[in-house]
């Protein structure tokens, strides 16, 4: 900044001025410094840590932890008072239950570390498709490979994809072949058996008596559906992983429920009335039998260690057709045998 007369710098009155920067008497006021703590990086927003639900989980279950401890403790003193070989009968039961403790502990956890390893892999294929990255390309192909180096049924896949790891492929074609290789032949599992649960479904609840019994094969079947799935595609979950997968499925039906409206099959269900055409019990299981399929569908996709990039994503009329199909004949079939009655009559 340019100043031409400090004595009269902040008086009232004073006009602007012009004049030329090398004009003799002129001073260049120095620039003004910048404090240090504006060049000082704001740090960014501390984590919260854990949650307070994580937090009360974490004392229950450290407290039910101790008490067990405390509890076993008492006992084998106990039977050490009584009898020395009762006290060594008890220290050896005891023995016995933290080893199957540990044990299933640690294949809890290695269940869930398997379930962690699917859902980055299919994030890592995502990933390479949109980036064309050969080289994450194939680090997902040989996971796959291994992943599948348990399942006889695609030895002959396996063979066919390790052959093509060494040509010139782009990075999102090398994921798209490796889906078509190793996913198409589970997809095809996946559908039938989705399908086949969908028509226990129907036909159970369709039959049976009470509500209760209703329910309880509904959640029976569902947690078997969503157990053989990930088994099918390599997860094999414990129990705590059903947890994780149950909840991941249900937010997936949350995320994607909109989408059912749209689809032909709940179009042709809803729209031409079909359901209330039906009798009561038969329509009920018409319903239980798409919820079923509509609950593999999402199975499917939370279980699937790729995207659906090259294969399209099963629909709901690919696994629930059959229903609508014998709901049909049913419905043919009782209007025949009331036409029949009527014209008898």
């Amino acid at each position: 900044m340019a100043e031409g007369d400090e004595s009269g710098r902040g008086r009232p009155g004073l006009k602007p001025q012009v004049f030329r920067l090398d004009e003799a008497g002129i001073t260049l006021a120095p620039e003004p410094e910048v404090a240090d703590a504006a060049l000082v990086p704001v740090p960014p927003a501390r984590s919260r840590g854990i949650s307070l639900g994580g937090l009360f989980w974490t004392a229950l279950g450290g407290l039910v932890s101790l008490g067990a401890g405390l509890a076993v403790t008492r006992l084998v003193e106990d039977l050490f008072s009584h009898s020395e070989w009762l006290g060594y009968t008890g220290l050896g039961f005891a023995a016995l239950l933290a080893f199957a403790l540990i044990a299933i502990l640690a294949r809890e956890g290695a269940a869930l570390m398997r379930l962690s390893s699917l859902d980055r892999l299919r994030s890592a294929a995502a990933d390479a498709v949109a980036a064309d990255d050969r080289k994450a390309a194939e680090g997902v192909t040989r996971d796959l490979l291994a992943l599948s180096a348990d399942m006889p049924a695609l030895a002959r896949s396996r063979a066919e994809l390790s052959s093509h790891l060494g040509a010139i492929i782009d990075g999102a074609d090398l994921v798209r072949l490796t889906e078509r290789t190793l996913m198409a032949p589970l997809d095809s599992q996946a559908k039938q058996m989705v399908s086949d649960a969908a028509k226990r479904v129907s036909v159970v609840t369709a039959v049976s008596p009470r509500a209760a019994v209703d329910l309880l094969f509904v959640l029976y079947t569902a947690l078997g559906l969503v157990r053989r799935l990930s088994q099918l595609y390599g997860g094999r979950p414990g129990t705590l992983g059903m947890l994780r997968l149950i909840r991941h499925v249900v937010s997936h039906l949350a995320v994607t429920g909109g989408m059912a409206a749209g689809d032909s099959l709940v179009q042709q269900v809803v729209g031409h009335g079909l359901a209330a055409r039906l009798s009561a019990r038969l329509g009920e299981g018409v319903v239980n039998g798409l919820l079923t399929a509509r609950l593999g569908l999402a199975a499917i996709a939370v279980t699937r260690p790729l995207p659906f990039t090259a294969l399209p994503a099963p629909r709901l009329a690919d696994v629930a057709a059959g229903l609508l199909r014998k709901a049909e004949e049913e419905q043919a079939q009782a209007g025949t045998k009331r036409l029949g009655k009527a014209e008898g009559a």
